[in-house]
């Protein structure tokens, strides 16, 4: 039929030859193939976020960086021809694009440039011609070391070492054991934000400083008992901690919680629940809340 079928195109992962474990059964799987001549942290992003909507179907990730020669490129090509699939691909050099894409149609599997339609977006608007750089998004400028300068500061000021002078944080982050505060402060710092992060233990009385006046936006972070339970478990029998029970007792959890959310309350500070919460989605809402208060400062202080 033309390598046609109900009339649309037989792709490779159409063919019950690839998949022998289930020859008479829709694929459960696919090849994806991410070509970028840079990192490939936007391509991961945007083809992350699209397979997410076929929960049913897993993608089998072929990840390729820094495809900038066409020998790089040849070894590429040699991947997709062993496992054919989707190919998304973020490539400036206009030689190379050429080369996959024809290769692409001799294999019958679909090539798209993710970021062409908002780059058309951009030059409609705009009414400039792009001007294709590689990498462009990784310059070494003053961004790229706000993030690194953050980075450091959150590193050093990890688990309860607050700094000196707490108007130096951009965020501050409550929580008691197992609530993900290192991993969402390090992300945020990679958004170029100073972050640091304090454990909230009922015994120990909060530092004189967090409660003084300062410039850190500062928000708590709380998880069902279900959750830390289950985190604290595991994290004592990997460390092979023999006071177990009392930190992973049920109890025990359920009266940190409700001390975490007391102390906030007292202060107006925040509180978000990261039960059902990725790293990513948390570090997002801080940043949400941060700025909406910071907005209403300004409104507040431009008001008569």
């Amino acid at each position: 039929m033309g390598g046609e079928l109900a009339g649309r195109p037989l792709h490779a992962f159409d063919n019950p030859a690839f998949y022998p474990h289930m020859p008479n059964s829709p694929p459960s799987y696919y090849h994806m193939h991410l070509v970028s001549d840079s990192t490939g942290d936007t391509l991961t992003a945007i083809a992350k976020a699209a397979a997410a909507q076929y929960a049913t179907l897993k993608p089998i990730e072929h990840m390729h960086p820094l495809v900038r020669t066409p020998r790089q490129l040849k070894r590429v090509l040699q991947e997709i021809e062993q496992a054919p699939g989707i190919v998304l691909y973020t490539v400036v050099n206009r030689e190379l694009v050429a080369e996959l894409e024809e290769r692409c149609r001799d294999l019958n599997v679909p090539a798209h440039a993710v970021l062409q339609p908002i780059m058309q977006v951009f030059e409609s608007y705009l009414g400039a011609p792009q001007t294709p750089t590689v990498a462009g998004q990784h310059v070494l400028d003053a961004s790229y070391f706000k993030r690194i300068d953050a980075l450091n500061f959150t590193m050093q000021h990890d688990d309860g070492r607050l700094p000196e002078d707490l108007n130096k944080a951009d965020i501050v982050l409550l929580g008691i054991s197992r609530t993900s505060k290192t991993p969402t402060s390090i992300y945020l710092a990679q958004r170029g934000y100073k972050t640091t992060n304090l454990p909230l233990v009922p015994q120990i009385p909060l530092p004189p400083a967090l409660t003084e006046p300062h410039s850190a936006f500062v928000v708590c972070l709380v998880a069902s008992v279900d959750r830390i339970t289950e985190v604290r478990r595991n994290r004592a029998l990997l460390m092979s901690d023999r006071d177990i029970n009392a930190y992973a007792d049920r109890t025990q959890i359920a009266e940190e919680i409700a001390y975490s959310r007391r102390i906030c309350a007292d202060h107006g500070w925040p509180v978000i629940d990261v039960t059902r919460k990725s790293v990513e989605e948390t570090a997002a809402t801080v940043i949400q809340l941060m700025n909406d208060r910071r907005l209403e400062t300004r409104t507040a202080e431009s008001s008569p």
